[in-house]
């Protein structure tokens, strides 16, 4: 098998030759580029014109050389993120009637609590993974009874069991946490006097005001999780860094780096501006919820933040420089092997791309070789 670089070991043709092999050269090298460019690294510097896969001799020796390390490889890309709460989710009223009190922004509401005001009656925080969809009374029976059963238990109530099932010990039990927060102790739960949420909430934003009034779907506020979180938008061409549960490093203001993982991975449209067409991007939030990571971004509300991503990590393999590749004609990679004063090319099997650098196996291939790179 022989070789040659594009510029400097082609040997001399025909003007009329080299016109019609300029194509399928053309093709060749951007197939590699595209290869190389997804593994994130560099250009390939030569091309292999082909042959028996056994080895070839090489026309000349190439212009440089490096040696196959032995080393772990790492592809790792820092990007911006920024310190908040996380998502801002809506809390919208489910019930008519007249918004007669809202809290402010910034302020926590845990459950049993009231987020806000209708006619003069609190609605009650309350954790769970869905909404209130249908009044609760004895007889009534489902998941959504449970949930609530749940939450009033949690909160010191008794005197029911917590399951499918509304009975008179719910009813009663009720009446008496009715009684407490100041609601009209009737033993059933309206809609829209319970409000869920996953758990402790933060009020980021007020839609609303004292004295309007409230109808189903109006938005009352926005609110976010209690515990801070480090956002990022990736680009699509980036996708491979976010993988759910994977570990990341972030480093805020000032401070030293955190080991956290990534929590959530959502794909978001942002709309273009004016004559622009909209953008996609890779929105990635990790929850500093470690010891190491609470405290470090305590004393930030808001901030910027970087955060270190690993896609992939190899230990103790065998590379070369991207630039030492070579494009061989019978498809594949491989390296220009040089011993003494001859070289020839060597097919090999690539890994992971990083920094410049390829992971590299096959005949031959091992640590101290010297293969060709350009100068």
């Amino acid at each position: 098998m022989t070789g040659e670089t594009v510029a400097e070991r082609a040997p001399a043709e025909p003007a009329g030759r080299r016109a019609r092999r300029r194509g399928p050269r053309l093709k060749i090298a951007l197939a590699v580029a595209a290869v190389v460019a997804a593994g994130g690294a560099a250009t390939v510097a030569a091309l292999a014109a082909g042959g028996d896969r056994e080895g070839g001799r090489a026309a000349a020796l190439p212009p440089g050389t490096a040696k196959v390390a032995r080393e772990t490889l790492s592809d790792t890309q820092t990007e911006d993120g920024r310190l908040g709460y996380g998502p801002t989710l809506t809390a919208t009223s489910q019930a008519r009637g007249t918004i007669t009190w809202l809290p402010e922004s910034g302020d926590e509401v845990t459950r049993g609590h009231r987020l806000y005001e209708l006619d003069g009656d609190p609605v009650v925080l309350m954790y769970g993974p869905k909404p209130s969809y249908r009044p609760l009374r004895v007889g009534t029976e489902g998941s959504d009874v449970k949930r609530f059963e749940r939450n009033l238990s949690a909160l010191g109530y008794d005197g029911f069991t917590v399951d499918d099932e509304y009975t008179s010990g719910t009813a009663e039990a009720v009446r008496e946490w009715q009684e407490d927060i100041g609601a009209p102790e009737t033993g059933t739960v309206e809609v829209g006097r319970v409000a869920y949420a996953e758990g402790p909430v933060r009020v980021e934003t007020v839609a609303a005001n004292p004295g309007e009034p409230a109808a189903p779907g109006k938005k009352i506020l926005g609110y976010t999780g209690t515990a801070q979180a480090v956002t990022v938008e990736l680009d699509t061409a980036d996708q491979r860094l976010a993988k759910k549960g994977a570990r990341v490093e972030v480093t805020l203001p000032e401070g030293r780096p955190v080991a956290a993982e990534i929590d959530e991975v959502t794909t978001v449209i942002e709309p273009g501006g004016q004559g622009e067409d909209p953008e996609t991007k890779v929105e990635v939030t990790i929850w500093l919820d470690s010891a190491a990571a609470r405290k470090a971004a305590a004393r930030y509300a808001l901030a910027s933040a970087d955060v270190r991503f690993t896609a992939g990590r190899r230990e103790n393999v065998l590379t070369v420089p991207v630039s030492a590749l070579v494009a061989l004609r019978e498809g594949g990679f491989g390296v220009e092997v040089v011993k003494g004063g001859t070289s020839s090319y060597v097919p090999v099997e690539t890994g992971l791309f990083a920094d410049g650098k390829v992971e590299v196996s096959g005949p031959g291939i091992a640590e101290g070789v010297l293969v060709g790179v350009p100068k």
